[in-house]
């Protein structure tokens, strides 16, 4: 499955538009990772546990729409964004969308 940011495939043509696909994931963090982040925020850094949760929940998110799309027959997702939303203390949304072609 091709996934780009793009609104076209290089080199290719897209024949049929099958309609907008998402991927949706509510992530919570957990008492470890929050102490361990703090500690950070105190002698500063990064925080590398909610980086890498960051990265595995981009990816469920691009995962899930990919799904979607493949239950549409498509081949490409074109026009790809992310988005994040702070859902409540503690709980962040990371949504990924973009639109299902076939290609020709």
């Amino acid at each position: 499955m091709i996934v780009t940011t793009t609104f076209n495939v290089e080199g290719k043509v897209i024949g049929e538009y099958l309609g907008i696909v998402t991927g949706e994931v509510i992530m919570g963090t957990n008492v470890f990772r929050d102490i361990r982040a703090s500690i950070t925020d105190i002698i500063g850094g990064r925080s590398k546990a909610y980086e890498e949760e960051m990265v595995r929940g981009r990816q469920s998110a691009i995962d899930e729409m990919i799904a979607n799309a493949d239950q549409l027959r498509a081949d490409a997702i074109v026009g790809v964004a992310l988005d994040y939303a702070t859902v409540r203390e503690g709980m962040i949304m990371i949504a990924a969308t973009g639109t299902a072609v076939r290609l020709e």
